[in-house]
């Protein structure tokens, strides 16, 4: 059952009432007790799954459908020509240093050890 907002239009109070939908409409005001309440056009409840069956993709447009269909689609049409699977590795990162600063000097080089050995 539906809950329906009403206004009286000679006191101006809103108030609710929780009715069927097949039920006529208030008239009587419960503030001011006279009969000039309307019923006013809700934008109504937003509908609202709950529980561990329902999805937010469950309920996608038919577009949005096609559209990533489409995509995956094109995606499964690059795999080897073998008929096999092929795996794909993820890419390894690389471990960056951050840049030195402008204001930080610059690291001297060490200087290299010399040989005394001779190579024959």
């Amino acid at each position: 059952m539906p809950t329906y907002e009403y206004k009286c239009s000679s006191c101006g109070q809103k108030f609710e009432k929780f009715q069927s939908i097949t039920a006529a409409p208030i008239r009587k005001c419960p503030h001011c007790g006279k009969s000039t309440a309307q019923r006013l056009i809700g934008t109504g409840a937003g509908l609202i799954f709950k529980g561990s069956g329902f999805y937010i993709t469950d309920y996608r447009s038919e577009g949005y459908k096609e559209k990533a269909k489409a995509e995956s689609g094109s995606s499964d049409s690059k795999k080897g020509d073998g008929g096999g699977t092929t795996e794909s590795k993820p890419a390894e990162k690389k471990e960056s240093t951050p840049a030195p600063s402008a204001s930080e000097p610059k690291p001297k080089a060490a200087p290299k050890p010399k040989s005394d050995k001779k190579s024959s």
